[in-house]
């Protein structure tokens, strides 16, 4: 098949004459389409009936053909599995007018003839692989292209300015790529334009002036770029445009007051940006709107009661604003809406009835300042469709109205951080639907609901911080979707129900601060997911439940339990002895033993007197005997142990770059080549006296090689887990290889069976935690050591991803600082180590780095990516950013920073984020961006965090945007 393509790739080249008339000419749509299948592969053989000996491909799977002049015209090979290069055989379908190919996995380069194709209308190369920069050339000749889209592709680079040449283009969707600079001026001279997609790349700058010129346009997009300032004036002049979407950009000011002009628009989507001021009140001449979203910007003021004219509206989200006074009663005219977000900001006043009455299906509030009951009319469960409830983080008093156990629909309930008083409605936990019930931090009394059983679909339950009473309901074990169950800091009493370890979907639990009692069930040990069982104060006793993740639960999830015992609380159980025999010596079974029994007695007291006695002393010789064995084990095993420090002796040849495989001697591997002894003496290395720490993973100590140079020796305290000496020199290799000059390298490795060391270059400066919490205020980071700390840090992330080296334990002590006040990443990359080991005891090992963790790192079932290092880097900017630790523990609550940060961005509060000790002393226009960055970084949803590349690009850009701009057109 290649000679063959070869032979028929030199005849379309040398021999173009072949077009000229009918037959030759259809004879040039076989060869061309079967130049193109050589060059690709075909995995699932869509493309068999492809044949070389036939002259017409007009039956060809995919391929259409005119009536008449039986000339190829169409070619679709959607979702056909296809990969390789799109070669230049499509070149010879001189009639094609619609070219579809999205949905393979094609790769290279755009080939920049195609758009010459004289007759070529449409063209979809979408979701392939392809890459490079979108070729000059490919706009300036395009003749008759109306639809152009190479949208979920890799191309990089600038959009080419030719792209104003192509006058015909009507629809164009370049999304989620990789394209940088600026828009093009010549964007706005495609006056044919309709469509408009451009989102999901690194777009900077301006939107230019001159949209007005797009008379045709109905939807643009520009969504997660970068772009800024201000938008047009013009922009309310494209009088066809319904859908609009520039989310996620850093755009500031107000809205143009002639964008009041857009009755058309249906769609207007401006959230996550830097808008300020008020919420037009032309926004109700928007009579055509039904999808508004104005979130996560800064506007101010009040709720405009114009939206009560918008109809047709269906979903409002003002949500993570400024906003303050009472709800509009007007909205409650908006008859279609379904989808009401409000939440975070500081609205004020009591609930109105329209909340209930307009049938919607997700309402949310959270997080703001009403008060009140929480008034539900009885008509609004006659057609029950609301499924989405949050009123938290109010001031809402008074009972929680019974008529929600009516809202069949109802999934998630979240009533949290409220006034509420009374008991839990029966009828709410009666409902199938709902799967999170979080009832949180009110004042509720009175007992859990025996039907809570009829939860079938819950899966998260709050309710602690309330003032509950009584036993945890056995009835609980028939929720068998439940994976979060939170009763603390209540006033619950009795055992725990044994059904609980019927909830196999179970990975946090916690039950603190509560009077429970008696015995911890055993079968708690099978439950499978379990990641957190925190009972601590509470009134537990007896011994923990044996196996799986009871063998490693942390000591303070079980504190103030004066009952519990075992080693985990380092409190012994007290041994449980065989009743002993106690015989009358008064009795009798026959009246001819009743003489005899006065001395009888006498001899048995003598007899078990001398039993005690013997008892007793065999005892303490068994006792004796045990210290007596144990210490000589003890002896033996500290002259024999590959850990201690005879058996780490450097000299004479016990550590060697040949790999021995003596288990007595050990392997040492140094990576520079370098001379291997050390010119510490043994007594040194792994001496008390030179531990610098210790980590999830091992602990740490300075020794000094024998040229002078102080080198760093961790030796994994997981030497048990790791059996496999390929696997481990396999892995340590991989992270040996890594060089950059913001990583800590690794010089070395040690491995026998039983004792793993990584030997380190030695960093001077200390740890990046110590810098921002224990150091004095004397002389702390400035702004600019600050920045230069995270930008070194993220590039050095971004390039152990490129080596595709995940760092599974980002955080503030695993960063170095270098006598230079350069940042130095450690520890990178050490789970991997460990690949018999799953999710839980990973988690575990590195339960330290709490605060950092993403998410997913909770579900066994979600793949641990370069997004989980994303969100440990956007925590750990935030708390460079603001000195603060990433979880704070108060008296009686817990602080995490993100949602610090998020709230004081929201509400403009960015001055008071950074570190007060730099004193005020620092750009505000780089602190709000990155503090944004931060935000970003560490979404809840790993695909909306960026790469770590873009991370730096971004950064790059905060630092010097003018140069950066330059740098990009240049």
């Amino acid at each position: 098949m290649r000679n063959l393509a070869f032979y028929l790739a030199s005849l379309l080249l040398f021999c173009p004459l072949l077009a000229k008339s009918g037959s030759p000419a259809l004879n040039d749509d076989v060869l061309g389409l079967i130049v193109f299948k050589a060059d690709i592969l075909d995995p699932l053989s869509k493309l068999a009936s492809w044949n070389e000996d036939e002259d017409d491909p007009c039956g060809w799977t995919g391929v259409k053909c005119h009536a008449k002049t039986n000339r190829v015209t169409e070619l679709s090979l959607v979702g056909f599995s296809l990969s390789g290069k799109i070669g230049r055989g499509l070149l010879q379908l001189q009639s094609i007018q619609k070219l579809y190919l999205s949905k393979n996995n094609f790769s290279g380069s755009l080939n920049p003839k195609l758009s010459q194709l004289e007759s070529l209308r449409v063209v979809d190369l979408s979701e392939n692989n392809l890459s490079g920069v979108i070729p000059d050339e490919f706009f300036g000749q395009c003749r008759s292209l109306r639809s152009l889209s190479l949208a979920n592709n890799a191309f990089s680079g600038h959009i080419p300015p030719s792209l104003g040449s192509c006058l015909t283009l009507a629809a164009l969707n370049l999304s989620s790529n990789r394209l940088s600079g600026s828009l093009p001026e010549g964007l706005w001279s495609l006056y044919g334009l309709r469509s408009l997609d451009l989102s999901s790349n690194s777009l900077v700058g301006q939107i230019p002036g001159g949209i007005s010129r797009l008379y045709n346009l109905r939807s643009i997009s520009l969504r997660q770029n970068r772009l800024s300032g201000r938008l047009p004036d013009d922009m309310g002049s494209c009088l066809l445009l319904k859908y609009l979407d520039f989310s996620v950009n850093f755009l500031t000011g107000s809205l143009p007051d002639s964008m009041h002009r857009l009755s058309m628009c249906s769609h207007l989507r401006l959230a996550s940006n830097l808008f300020s001021g008020e919420v037009p009140t032309w926004i109700g001449e928007m009579k055509n709107l039904e999808f508004l979203d104005l979130s996560r910007n800064w506007f101010s003021g009040r709720v405009p009661e114009s939206i009560g004219k918008l109809q047709l509206l269906k979903s409002l989200d003002l949500s993570r604003n400024r906003l303050t006074g009472g709800l509009p009663e007007s909205i409650g005219a908006c008859r279609s809406l379904t989808d009401l977000d409000l939440s975070g900001n500081s609205l004020t006043g009591n609930l109105p009835s329209w909340v209930f009455e307009l049938k919607l299906q997700r309402i949310s509030v959270s997080g703001n300042k009403m008060s009140g009951c929480i008034s539900v009319g009885v008509s609004t469960t006659s057609d029950p469709t609301l499924s989405y409830l949050d009123l938290s983080g109010n001031a809402f008093s008074g009972a929680i109205p019974l008529v929600l156990g009516n809202l069949l629909s109802l999934q998630q309930l979240n009533l949290s951080g409220n006034l509420l008083s009374g008991s839990i409605p029966a009828s709410i936990l009666a409902l199938e639907t709902v799967e999170v019930l979080d009832l949180s931090r009110n004042l509720i009394n009175g007992s859990i609901p025996l039907e809570i059983g009829k939860a079938v679909s819950l899966k998260e339950l709050r309710l602690e911080k309330n003032s509950l009473a009584g036993e945890i309901p056995v009835q609980i074990g028939n929720c068998s979707s439940l994976t979060t169950m939170i009763l603390s800091q209540n006033n619950l009493t009795g055992p725990l129900p044994p059904t609980l370890s019927n909830l196999t979907n179970l990975y946090k639990v916690d039950l603190s601060f509560n009077r429970l009692s008696g015995n911890l069930p055993k079968q708690l040990s099978n439950l499978p997911h379990l990641l957190s069982f925190n009972i601590s104060h509470n009134l537990f006793s007896g011994d923990l439940p044996a196996g799986n993740f009871f063998n490693t639960i942390s000591p303070s999830s079980l504190s103030d339990n004066p009952g519990l015992c075992g080693s985990v609380v380092n409190r012994s159980c007290p041994t449980v002895l065989p009743k002993p025999i106690v015989l009358n010596p008064n009795s009798s079974t026959s009246s001819a033993d009743t003489s005899l029994s006065s001395k009888n007695s006498r001899h048995k007291k003598i007899i078990f007197s001398i039993s005690a006695f013997i008892a007793i002393g065999a005892a303490a010789v068994i006792a004796l005997g045990v210290i007596t064995i144990t210490i000589l084990n003890m002896r033996v095993r500290a002259s024999t142990d590959p850990h201690s420090a005879a058996a780490l002796a450097l000299s004479d040849g016990y550590y060697s770059n040949s790999p021995s495989t003596d288990a007595n001697s050990g392997k040492l591997v140094m990576f520079s080549g370098s001379d291997p002894n050390f010119s510490a003496r043994a007594h040194a290395i792994l001496n008390k006296d030179c531990e610098l720490g210790r980590g999830g993973f091992g602990t740490v100590y300075k020794t000094i090689l024998r040229d002078g140079r102080p080198v760093v020796i961790k030796k994994l305290t997981v030497s048990s887990l790791v059996k496999s000496q390929e696997d481990f020199e396999r892995e340590v290799k991989k992270l040996g290889k890594p060089r950059h000059s913001n990583l800590v390298a690794l010089e070395g490795y040690y491995w026998t069976q039983s004792l793993q060391l990584l030997i380190y270059e030695f960093v001077s400066g200390g740890s990046l935690y110590k810098h921002l919490h224990e150091c004095s205020t004397s002389n702390p980071f400035s702004w600019q050591q600050r920045f230069d700390i995270i930008l070194g840090i993220a590039r050095s992330i971004a390039y152990l991803h490129r080596l595709n080296i995940i760092h599974y334990n980002l955080k503030s002590s695993n960063i170095l600082i270098d006598g230079s006040g350069e940042a130095k990443v450690g520890d990178y990359g050490l789970a991997k180590l460990l690949p018999m080991l799953d999710r839980y005891v990973l988690s575990s090992k590195i339960q330290s780095a709490l605060g950092y963790m993403a998410p997913e790192f909770a579900c066994r079932m979600v793949k641990i990516t370069e997004k989980c290092d994303v969100y440990g880097f956007g925590v750990l900017l935030l708390e460079i950013i603001t000195g603060r630790r990433p979880v704070e523990y108060m008296e009686d609550d817990v602080v995490v920073l993100c949602d610090v940060v998020r709230v004081a961005l929201e509400e403009g509060r960015v001055d008071e984020l950074v570190d007060g000790r730099i004193g005020g002393k620092f750009p505000a226009e780089e602190a709000v961006p990155v503090v944004k960055l931060g935000l970003i970084c560490t979404s809840q949803v790993p695909s909306n965090r960026p790469g770590m590349n873009e991370v730096v690009s971004i950064l790059e850009m905060i630092r010097c945007p003018q140069e950066h701009l330059e740098d990009e057109s240049t």
